[in-house]
C-alpha cells in the first residue's frame, strides 16, 4: 500500500469517527460507566495523548529509544533495555502491575505495585511523582508539557480494567453484536471485514486484531480508547466505556491467524 492510499484511509476513518459519533449515543442503552466525556477538548486531547505516552513515549515523541534499562528496573524482570523505560512495562495495561495480569508467572512481572492509587490525584502532584529519583522522567525524557499530559492520564484516564474483562479467562463484558456494528463501520477502515488488513508481527508469526484482542484484551483496550502510538489511530475515548467494550468483544471473534 502506497504513503497516499494509508493517508486516503486514515482520512476517511477520520470521517467514520466523526460521522458514527452520534451512533455511539443512539445505541447506549445505559448511562456513560466514566466521566471521560465530560472533560472539555483540551483535557480530553491531554489525556488521550498521556494515554499514547503511558504505553510508549519513546514513539509517541519521537525520542531515541534508551540502550541501558531504567535504573528503578528490577532485576527479577525479563525486559532489557527500552522496553524497561515504557510505563505500561512495570504497571500494565490492566494499571494494576503486580496484582494484575502482569502478576507472578508472567513474562512482565516485576512485582511493582499498579497504578490505581493515583487517579483522580491532582495531576501535579503525579508530575511530582513522574520527575522525582525513582522515575526520573527528567525534561530529556518527557517536555514538561508531555509530563502533565501523561500525569492528567493518570489522573482522569484509567478505568477499572476488571469491571469490563474477566481477569480469568480474558473474556471482554460485551455485547458482541452491538460490538460488530460498531466495529464494521469505524474499524474496518483501517482493519478490514475480518480484522486481518493490519499485520501487526510477521508472515511467519501473523498477529492481527483479533489475535491481539483475544491474547491480551487489557492491552486492546487501551489502544480502543487512545489509539497507537505513533501512528494516525483515532482515539475513541470521548465514547462511553461500555460501546467500546462492545467492539472489543466483538474483535474476540475475529481471526487470530
Amino acid at each position: 500500500m502506497t504513503w497516499y492510499s494509508k493517508m486516503l484511509r486514515i482520512f476517511a476513518g477520520a470521517l467514520v469517527v466523526v460521522a458514527t459519533t452520534f451512533t455511539f449515543k443512539a445505541f447506549a442503552d445505559e448511562p456513560s460507566e466514566d466521566p471521560m466525556h465530560t472533560h472539555d477538548a483540551g483535557d480530553m486531547w491531554a489525556i488521550a495523548r498521556g494515554g499514547r505516552l503511558y504505553d510508549n513515549w519513546m514513539v509517541e515523541m519521537l525520542h531515541d529509544q534508551p540502550r541501558e534499562n531504567h535504573p528503578a528496573y528490577p532485576e527479577v524482570g525479563r525486559k532489557r533495555g527500552f522496553p524497561t523505560w515504557r510505563c505500561k512495562e512495570c504497571h500494565g495495561w490492566d494499571y494494576k502491575g503486580a496484582e494484575g495480569a502482569y502478576g507472578k508467572g508472567s513474562n512482565h512481572y516485576t512485582g511493582i505495585k499498579g497504578i490505581r492509587g493515583v487517579v483522580g490525584r491532582d495531576y501535579r502532584e503525579i508530575v511530582s511523582i513522574l520527575t522525582d529519583k525513582t522515575h526520573g522522567y527528567a525534561e530529556k525524557h518527557l517536555s514538561h508539557a508531555a509530563q502533565e499530559m501523561l500525569a492528567m492520564f493518570l489522573s482522569k484516564g484509567q478505568i477499572d480494567m476488571d469491571r469490563y474483562i474477566d481477569p480469568a479467562t480474558k473474556k471482554a463484558h460485551g455485547d458482541i453484536k452491538r460490538g460488530g456494528q460498531l466495529y464494521q463501520t469505524i474499524c474496518v477502515v483501517c482493519h478490514g471485514f475480518d480484522g486481518k488488513e493490519i499485520n501487526f508481527k510477521s508472515d511467519k508469526y501473523p498477529q492481527y486484531a483479533g489475535t491481539v484482542c483475544k491474547r491480551n484484551p487489557w492491552e486492546s483496550l487501551h489502544k480502543i480508547r487512545f489509539g497507537q502510538p505513533g501512528v494516525g489511530m483515532m482515539a475513541l475515548a470521548n465514547q462511553d466505556v461500555k460501546s467500546l467494550v462492545d467492539i472489543l468483544a466483538y474483535c474476540q471473534t475475529l481471526p487470530v491467524e
